[in-house]
């Protein structure tokens, strides 16, 4: 049967962005059908979370070369559209050519798919190959914005943010505070952006049963350690904050609490903060993990007493906005501490699954986690409370609907008798689709695509 639509990944599938591979997941089991290409070819990554199977389902585009000589193959045959051609030729040395080989490749991909709408997650490399889709062959892109991709700009491309924000169909972001954020700083693009937090496959971080009896609401304190541990995982860089929450554990070891912080993650600070737990003389209670597996996160989680990430703002802007380790924490029943922070309030509810503080304040920081290490009926509500909010906002199957009724609403995806079967609430989406596509052509004409930087 034919796909949908396309999804254009930088890297497919990813160890560290695993919420891509969850939405694929969750829009197949709601019937849609995608047809999935990988810019680069991350079969080398090291540690994987996903079965062999998957990366037999993804369209790696060919290395450089040859994906050049391909290219000049299809100008030969008079093949490629006209656009493309100009641009091509027009380019020179301008940065990020290779863009316009990737969408000319993926373009005809598309076309011989019968695809018209093609999604792609960060506004970076695959939302700008969209944004030559859009221009060259007339299909329609939408791209989910998530963090430094929309905060921090890069100056020096000509496809930039403002851009991709003008002549994307759809912009999905993961947070209410981005979705504000985009429309004061895109106010023309206001009606076209969402917020569609990423989704979780609840079930996988539910804690075992006890008694043969099935948990609904777990207790962080189930399957406790007897000294109460402290779990944080990210990559190891400047926003997830980790000189604060090592500062934090060094004030809580001085007032006495006993306590175990486990690191997980890796990046260009390891050195650093190894030398600063030294320096600060926790290195009995604070430990670097390395990467660990999804499956080893889950099983941390359920002897988790609280989680911990201390987002902060980079020099440059940069920031987190909405960490999926906070919703997977949230759904294994465990209390969070973090930062009031771009969208974290949206998930962490201060005072009810766990404490907001500012952001660069280890001492705020190690008072909120000595609340928790001291209180276990305490850890225990907002666990319980936590595992609800995260059911009720996070769930897959809730998200994975809301994406595809946009995806409906506000493209050219395909949409066919099968799925408005299976979703009889998509025949009211179609109708502002129709409504949407005749102001689109209205805006451009049926043929000439708007111009942009490769053709003048």
């Amino acid at each position: 049967m034919r796909p949908h639509l396309a999804y254009v990944f930088e890297r497919f599938p990813s160890f560290t962005q695993t919420f891509c591979v969850r939405e694929v997941a969750a829009l197949e089991r709601q019937g849609v059908r995608p047809l999935i290409f990988s810019i680069r070819d991350p079969r080398d990554e090291v540690p994987r979370n996903f079965p062999s199977e998957l990366y037999d389902r993804v369209h790696f585009l060919p290395p450089e070369k040859q994906l050049v000589a391909w290219v000049k193959a299809e100008k030969e045959a008079n093949r490629l559209p006209q656009y493309l051609v100009l641009s091509l030729r027009h380019w020179g040395n301008r940065p990020d050519k290779l863009r316009v080989y990737e969408a000319a490749y993926i373009g005809q991909k598309m076309r011989e798919a019968g695809l018209h709408h093609a999604h792609s997650h960060f506004a970076g490399i695959g939302a700008r190959v969209g944004w030559w889709l859009h221009h060259a062959f007339g299909f329609s892109y939408s791209f989910t914005g998530h963090a430094n991709d929309i905060f921090c700009r890069e100056n020096d491309l000509d496809v930039t943010l403002d851009h991709l924000m003008r002549d994307a169909s759809l912009v999905i972001t993961v947070s209410d505070f981005t979705a504000n954020d985009l429309r004061h700083r895109f106010p023309a693009a206001g009606r076209k952006i969402q917020r569609v937090y990423n989704g979780l496959d609840l079930a996988r971080f539910a804690r075992p049963a006890t008694n043969s009896q099935i948990q609904t609401a777990p207790s962080p304190t189930s399957h406790q350690h007897t000294i109460p541990l402290i779990l944080s995982v990210g990559r190891l860089i400047e926003k997830k904050g980790y000189p604060d929450l090592i500062h934090a554990c060094a004030q809580l070891k001085s007032r006495g609490i006993k306590f175990q912080c486990d690191i997980a993650g890796e990046g260009p600070l390891e050195t650093e903060l190894r030398t600063l737990i030294t320096s600060l003389d926790v290195a009995d209670c604070v430990t670097l993990r390395g990467a660990i597996s999804q499956d080893e996160i889950i099983l941390s989680l359920h002897s988790t007493t609280l989680f911990a990430l201390a987002c902060a703002t980079e020099h440059d802007g940069g920031m987190d906005n909405l960490p999926t380790v906070l919703m997977e924490a949230m759904a294994a029943g465990v209390p969070c501490v973090s930062t009031r922070l771009a969208g974290v309030p949206e998930m962490v509810e201060h005072g009810v699954t766990g404490f907001l503080v500012a952001e660069r304040d280890p001492r705020t920081l190690a008072e909120a986690m000595e609340k928790l290490l001291t209180d276990p009926a305490l850890a225990a509500r907002m666990g319980a409370a936590g595992h609800e909010r995260a059911h009720r906002l996070f769930a897959q199957e809730i998200t994975a609907s809301q994406l595809l009724h946009h995806f409906a609403a506000r493209s050219l995806m395909q949409v066919d008798w099968p799925l408005l079967a299976k979703h009889p609430s998509l025949i009211r989406a179609r109708a502002h689709q129709i409504v949407w596509r005749l102001r689109r052509l209205a805006r451009h004409g049926c043929r000439r695509p708007p111009q942009g930087p490769g053709v003048g």
